[in-house]
């Protein structure tokens, strides 16, 4: 196949990398020079999966997974080298909500993680909000899984471009990996890229960040401790490096997870970066690793931890990148009326989790007061893109408000959203349609057959 011709703007510099070193940036907006290239090549068609899951967190990973139980071929395209998303790279290693009658996905997974004791009893929301695993241990149960499930999985794949013809068809998406440019093509197409990145480029119409002024929800990361004994531990930030913690006060937001013997994880937030930017992320992923031993410092030195860094994760933690506007988006109101819909196909419980984008510190967008939310269930809809024939979505990048996102983001409601999402694309292809023609109520009953609860 022949690309689409394509033209390319250099990008500004942000300034000075010292700039994330002091207060953070803002959105890191990429500012467009006047120079550009087109550019043209052939490159070959070298799957065409009836199903293409574009993104191997969670929901990606549901995705693909009931698909491919629903008899349709499935390739799934994650570009690091493990599947799990911030699950797993992200080292967030916690499910947080309920995590029983997510699904038949969800089941296998904890199945499997409590066959090999990596993950900790099972106890009902709300009186329990999360469950803890071993992150490490999760990709390898999340690659076999798929493999189970004979879904064809590419790692170390980026994916790059999109061709979209009349009435928003995406025929082929185009990816690169070591073996360098290739397309697939496929019937359908599921984003979940968390940033909407399919969406994105092929010029669908997306959301970002809090409507008065785009700010995202803050990202965060995760760094690891080793408990060693006192004559080992000590300060590890050099004196005039960074601008480390020296009181409570100045201390971000910081909460420590348990992380398995003699370990802890420290999960330190980073507001006012943007996801969807390369040179926005680059900043982040900057500022948080400072961040880090910024903070450590003030542990060791201050509270006299013995603790030594034992690493942080590979990529920094992200709540909000890009949500794409589907048939229909989910809001605040619907979440605190609990609304039920004709459609639903994944049902939330967790509290409105939306940590104030503007500050560092443990503040919150709503009062807590005003969080908790009585269950209320995600339409099919808000898994449609409103611009696409054949592109589904699930995760982060559901058709949702921020507030809305805040809860629906946890791994828990992503991967029920992810199966719903992999049913309504093989059932579309068992019919030759596309998910927007489905009856809605098809899709709902195979989600309740599989193990969803929508009550």
């Amino acid at each position: 196949m022949s690309l689409s011709r394509r033209t390319f703007m250099s990008r500004s510099a942000l300034g000075a990398l010292a700039a994330v070193g002091g207060a953070p940036r803002a959105g890191a907006a990429e500012d467009s020079a006047p120079d550009a290239i087109t550019w043209s090549r052939t490159i070959p068609v070298r799957y065409t999966p009836d199903v293409a899951v574009l993104g191997g967190g969670i929901a990606g990973v549901a995705a693909a997974c009931a698909a491919a139980q629903s008899g349709a071929s499935v390739l799934l395209v994650e570009r690091f080298a493990i599947i799990g998303g911030d699950l797993t790279t992200g080292g967030v290693a916690a499910f947080c909500g309920e995590t029983a009658g997510q699904g038949e996905v969800f089941d296998e997974i904890l199945a499997d993680l409590e066959k090999i004791h990596a993950v900790t009893a099972y106890q009902p929301f709300p009186k329990a909000d999360h469950r803890n695993f071993d992150h490490h241990l999760l990709a390898i149960v999340l690659q076999e899984l798929l493999l189970r499930r004979k879904v064809k999985l590419l790692l170390h794949t980026r994916f790059v471009d999109v061709r979209v013809g009349a009435g928003g068809r995406i025929s082929e998406c185009i990816v690169c990996g070591k073996s360098g440019p290739e397309a697939v093509r496929a019937k359908q197409f599921i984003d979940c890229t968390g940033e909407a990145d399919v969406a994105r480029t092929a010029g669908f119409a997306v959301m970002k960040g809090r409507p008065e002024d785009g700010l995202p929800l803050p990202m965060s990361m995760m760094a690891f401790v080793r408990h060693v004994e006192p004559e080992e531990a000590g300060p590890q930030l050099p004196e005039g490096w960074f601008a480390p913690v020296r009181d409570k006060a100045s201390l971000p937001m910081t909460s420590i997870w348990p992380n398995g013997p003699r370990s802890n994880a420290l999960k330190i937030k980073i507001p006012m970066f943007d996801a969807t930017s390369t040179e926005g992320l680059t900043l982040a992923e900057i500022r948080a690793r400072r961040r880090t031993l910024e903070v450590l410092d003030y542990y060791q030195r201050v509270l006299k931890k013995p603790w030594r860094y034992d690493g942080c994760s590979p990529q920094i933690g992200i709540r909000e990148g890009a949500r794409i506007v589907g048939d229909y988006v989910l809001t605040l109101a619907d979440l605190r009326a609990g609304k039920m819909f004709e459609d639903a196909i994944a049902r939330g419980v967790y509290p409105l989790d939306g940590h104030k984008p503007d500050d560092d510190q443990r503040t919150y967008i709503l009062k807590h007061s005003e969080m908790k939310v009585p269950p209320y269930q995600i339409p099919l809809r808000s898994l449609i893109a409103k611009d696409g024939a054949n592109l589904l979505m699930a995760g982060r990048c559901f058709s949702g408000d921020q507030l809305a996102l805040s809860s629906a983001r946890v791994s828990t409601t992503c991967a029920m959203m992810g199966q719903a999402a992999g049913i309504a694309a093989a059932l579309a292809v068992q019919k030759q349609t596309d998910p927007r023609r489905l009856d809605p109520r098809a899709v709902r009953r195979i989600v309740g057959e599989r193990g969803g609860k929508l009550t």
